[in-house]
């Protein structure tokens, strides 16, 4: 019966041993467990603050096209007022020209 007793107090020192094994490496998960999850609070945490800081520069960029397709238009109308102002211009120094060249034809005007 003492070689029992022995033998089955050599299981249970191995249980004991294989149970304490197993506490150890639940403690260990348990750690790499709260490190990933601080990890992934704190990548969480960056993905917030970029996705605000995504949506700043978006903003001031819509803001930045819409001032630029509003000076894109006031220049094109600027350039079409003043394409207009050359071709009246053009017309008018010609019609001034001609007025010009049939006075030089009058007799009044002509000198001796």
């Amino acid at each position: 019966m003492t070689q029992q007793g022995a033998v089955l107090q050599c299981y249970n020192n191995e249980l004991v041993k294989c149970i304490e094994d197993l506490c150890m490496q639940k403690e260990e998960l348990n750690k790499q467990i709260q490190q990933a999850e601080e990890e992934k609070n704190k990548l969480q945490h960056e993905i917030q603050v970029l996705n605000e800081q995504l949506e700043c520069v978006c903003e001031n960029l819509a803001q930045k096209v819409a001032s630029r397709n509003e000076l894109d238009k006031i220049l094109a109308e600027t350039e079409a007022a003043y394409m207009k102002i050359l071709d009246s211009s053009r017309t008018l120094l010609n019609v001034l020209k001609k007025e010009v060249g049939s006075l030089k034809h009058t007799p009044e005007l002509k000198t001796n």
